[in-house]
């Protein structure tokens, strides 16, 4: 069983208002001030609702999934919301940050430590996370493309850094 089966994790289709709402997360501004507010409003909705509700599931239509890592200087736990891209019963995410120019610190977390945990709606499962290849990239990117169209922007807004995608995958447990 892999990740997408372990979380019931489906991505759905959004709506005609859904969908005008990724455009406008698309674009320079609306990035911008989606990257500055949206993930301080997203994880406490996230846990009120216990895993039913995230903003950007609401409005945009996205799956959401929230990623913990570790703090690679802190050590300390950090949650995000990102869009989960299913890829061969996998999760993957990407690292865009909206297109800004800097990485997002997720990434340097997982770069330093990639074991973490995703949870989605109810199920939380605990995850390995390893970078993607350039071909695997790729693929990732269009497939994402297919549930955010945001994504193109965003890669040709970030042309001046490689924007880092991981695959993530249950980590096996000893036995």
């Amino acid at each position: 069983m892999g990740l997408q089966e372990a979380l019931g994790y489906e991505p759905g289709s959004a709506n005609i208002v859904q969908r005008l709402m990724q455009r406008i997360a698309s674009s320079r501004p609306g990035s911008w001030l989606f990257q500055k507010l949206l993930y301080r409003i997203d994880r406490p909705i996230f846990r009120w609702s216990r895993g039913r509700i995230t903003v950007p599931g609401l409005v945009a239509g996205l799956p959401v999934i929230m990623l913990t890592t570790t703090g690679a200087k802190s050590g300390i736990e950090r949650t995000m919301p990102l869009v989960g891209v299913p890829v061969e019963g996998d999760l993957a995410v990407i690292g865009s940050n909206y297109g800004q120019p800097a990485t997002p610190g997720w990434v340097h977390n997982l770069e330093a430590n990639p074991t973490g945990r995703v949870a989605y709606r109810d199920a939380s499962v605990e995850v390995v996370a390893r970078p993607a290849t350039d071909e695997e990239s790729n693929r990732i990117f269009d497939l994402a493309a297919g549930i955010y169209g945001g994504y193109a922007a965003y890669r040709a807004r970030a042309d001046q850094r490689t924007i880092r995608v991981f695959v993530l995958a249950i980590a096996s447990t000893p036995g």
